[in-house]
């Protein structure tokens, strides 16, 4: 995440999703993550600390973070 971007709480997050029309699942779809999961961080949950959740709360810009490519 770029130093310039403000961390979203939960439900700036959640709100992005309903000012965009996208829904949780597709986003989750299209980003290769359990819609599961990624419904458990937004509610807060699952705290993002490592693996995919930590992916997931980047992504969505609820954690200021890197996301590392995994060595093959």
């Amino acid at each position: 995440m770029s130093k310039n971007r403000r961390v979203k709480s939960l439900s700036e997050a959640r709100a992005e999703f309903h000012r965009s029309g996208r829904s949780v699942v597709s986003w989750a779809k299209a980003h290769g993550f359990s819609v599961n999961l990624t419904y458990m961080v937004l509610a807060g949950q699952r705290p993002g600390l490592r693996g995919q959740s930590h992916k997931i709360a980047v992504l969505l810009g609820i954690k200021d973070g890197v996301i590392e490519e995994e060595a093959a």
